[in-house]
């Protein structure tokens, strides 16, 4: 990520009041089909399989750096996803700014938790970077800021409304925060919005959402 404490703070203030939550059955009657009925739909391998979408070039150190446990990708597929995230020793940072505790004006973890959403996760290298450069003064002005405007602006920025499969993630979408984010690339090469945060494991499923873990916070438009 390239950009400067003014940047951070005038793009992502500029969010203040566009963060809210975006978020049939039908009876059949017959006779149900013999079990070996040749038009039997086949089953979907990746329902079954939490990991059998993925994608990123880092995916294989997570599997490494987390091979089980709820913080893995088969654990973290049974939670929602504000849950799943906290439960991943890659997403510390993440889940503090998120859940109040880094400013305790922003607290998504409803919100988050109460819909399905794309999600893209930065590491907590990250968010290293980003402190690094706001600096001392810059990261007490997010932390103490009342109504918390900068770092919501900037969290709903990393959510889309609905769950995105790899295969379809190459595109530009309406974010939480308001404002559009373009995703471009496929398989273990895809970046996300104008800093080109890369994608260093997709497709993780959560109860409710479809995370992508990338390398960079991303920053709203001013």
């Amino acid at each position: 990520m390239r950009t400067t404490t003014k940047s951070f703070a005038v793009a992502a203030v500029a969010s203040l009041s566009l963060f809210t939550a975006a978020c049939g059955s039908s009876d059949s009657e017959g006779e149900a089909a013999p079990a070996d009925d040749a038009t039997s739909a086949a089953p979907d391998d990746s329902a079954a399989d939490p990991a059998a979408d993925l994608v990123g070039a880092g995916c294989a150190d997570y599997a490494k750096a987390v091979p089980d446990g709820k913080g893995s990708v088969s654990g973290m597929s049974v939670d929602p996803v504000a849950t799943a995230a906290s439960n991943n020793p890659l997403l510390k940072t993440l889940v503090k700014a998120v859940s109040g505790q880094i400013n305790p004006d922003v607290d998504l973890v409803d919100t988050l938790n109460g819909g399905e959403f794309t999600v893209f996760a930065p590491v907590d290298t990250a968010f290293d970077a980003l402190f690094k450069e706001l600096g001392d003064e810059g990261v007490k002005t997010v932390s103490e800021e009342k109504g918390g405007g900068t770092l919501s602006g900037i969290l709903t920025y990393h959510v889309i409304p609905g769950k995105i499969a790899p295969a379809d993630i190459d595109g530009t979408f309406k974010t939480v925060n308001g404002a559009d984010l373009t995703v471009k690339g496929s398989g273990d090469d895809i970046t996300v919005g104008e800093g080109n945060a890369k994608v260093i494991c997709g497709g993780v499923k959560t109860a409710n959402a479809t995370v992508y873990l990338i390398d960079s916070v991303l920053m709203p438009p001013a």
